[in-house]
């Protein structure tokens, strides 16, 4: 392992600017760093959900996709960097269809909710989609592999179809939006 943080403060900070992971200083409101922090909120996100009751399958795969958010957060906190592979990608698109499968055919459009490991759950599939934006927005302006791009859209796919696995877990269902509420 590299360097430990000894000393948590170091006030090189202290004048908008932070570090990335080459030597490079830059604005701490840069669009590279606005893609990595948001990629580390939406970690967090996820810690917040595994800290619910959950399936163990699910507990696994959120898990490991914490490690490969780490990952994809040192891939954009570092320029030239490659650590999210198609290989991830795929796993993500196997399990969404493994969880999907089972689910009845979407109708409506849902709310977030559908009992707390849910709505955590939706709360980290919004956070990986402003990710995503982030990421995109970033890939205007500067080289961004297509894979991190392409990982968060899948996460927030994933996220989606966890959300209603967890809702019908958890024996709350899930919320539908009534479109119909406002007619008389």
């Amino acid at each position: 392992m590299g360097h430990r943080l000894s000393k948590i403060y170091t006030r090189t900070g202290d004048d908008g600017t932070t570090g990335l992971g080459d030597g490079t200083r830059v604005a701490k409101d840069a669009a590279r760093v606005a893609a990595y922090g948001t990629v580390d909120e939406a970690n967090s996100a996820l810690g917040l959900l595994l800290a619910a009751p959950l399936p163990e399958d699910v507990r696994a795969a959120l898990t490991a996709i914490q490690h490969q958010l780490f990952d994809l957060g040192g891939e954009l906190c570092i320029p030239g960097h490659a650590a999210i592979t198609d290989a991830d990608i795929e796993r993500l698109e196997r399990q969404l269809d493994a969880w999907n499968e089972p689910l009845p055919p979407l109708k409506d459009f849902i709310l977030p909710g559908g009992g707390e490991a849910a709505a955590r759950c939706h709360l980290a599939r919004t956070i990986v989609r402003r990710a995503e934006r982030e990421t995109v927005a970033l890939a205007r302006q500067e080289p961004v592999r297509p894979q991190a791009i392409r990982y968060l859209n899948r996460l927030s796919d994933l996220l989606f179809v966890l959300a209603r696995v967890l809702a019908r877990a958890d024996g709350h269902g899930e919320v539908l939006w009534n479109h119909e509420r406002r007619k008389g």
